[in-house]
């Protein structure tokens, strides 16, 4: 594992609304060291104050305010929590990923956040679900073909189950992406859209061959509903992703 095992707080969100604190600290005594946030401009200087109590670090961010609210702001809040990379994880219509024009424009909107993030010192990342996979252009999935078209400076974030679910062999794709993947959602379920996730470990995906394919980038447990207690799944997903990475 190249950095801590990390866990997107979307994860979480009602906990977190309800008590944020109390949460990340439930979080703390898991296990988790690191987290990914999902809306920095809440509270960013209280969301690192915690942190910093608890010792977790902020490996990245999901970003989609940068949609609605001044670029500036969100970088703001994104260096105030503690992390240099902000991450777009949707807001881009599907359309866009059915054709190559719709490409163009997708890979030049996160070019253009690009290259505002490198003035405030941040990187951008783009994060996908199954929409980007489920089209083809001459054998190769639309997330192929825009990075192909992304700077060099953009990178992925690849969500490993959405990924499938969208049709794609995703060891074949995490190296086919090569470098540009620098961290991986981790999830487990039925691998059907519209059924709650599971702890990971505990559904269909073969997450060892999964995480053999990208042993560089950094693993971040999301769970995008479930219908079991939530602080257990991802204490599960937690030990059996720590006990994996400890036979490797």
């Amino acid at each position: 594992m190249a950095a801590p095992l990390s866990i997107q707080l979307y994860t979480l969100r009602d906990k977190i609304a309800a008590d944020r604190d109390g949460s990340l600290a439930r979080l703390a005594e898991i296990g988790y060291r690191s987290v990914e946030a999902y809306d920095p401009t809440t509270d960013p200087a209280g969301f690192r104050r915690t942190a910093d109590a608890l010792g977790i670090g902020v490996v990245s961010t999901h970003a989609y305010a940068l949609f609605d609210k001044d670029a500036g702001e969100v970088f703001d809040a994104v260096a105030t929590i503690g992390t240099g990379q902000a991450i777009i994880p949707g807001g881009i219509a599907h359309e866009e990923f059915t054709t190559l024009d719709g490409l163009r424009r997708t890979a030049d909107l996160l070019n253009g956040f690009a290259v505002k993030a490198a003035g405030r010192g941040l990187r951008i990342g783009y994060h996908n679900h199954w929409w980007e996979l489920e089209p083809r252009f001459e054998g190769r999935t639309a997330l192929e073909v825009l990075a192909d078209l992304l700077a060099p400076e953009v990178f992925l974030e690849v969500d490993t189950y959405w990924a499938q679910v969208g049709g794609a062999d995703v060891p074949r794709l995490l190296g086919a992406l090569g470098d540009r993947v620098t961290a991986l959602h981790v999830k487990d379920g039925p691998g059907v859209k519209d059924e709650p996730h599971t702890a990971v470990g505990k559904g269909v995906i073969d997450v060892p061959s999964i995480l053999a394919a990208a042993p560089d980038a950094v693993r971040i447990v999301e769970l995008d509903s479930c219908a079991t207690d939530v602080f257990e799944a991802v204490a599960e997903s937690h030990r059996y992703l720590t006990a994996l990475e400890d036979r490797s």
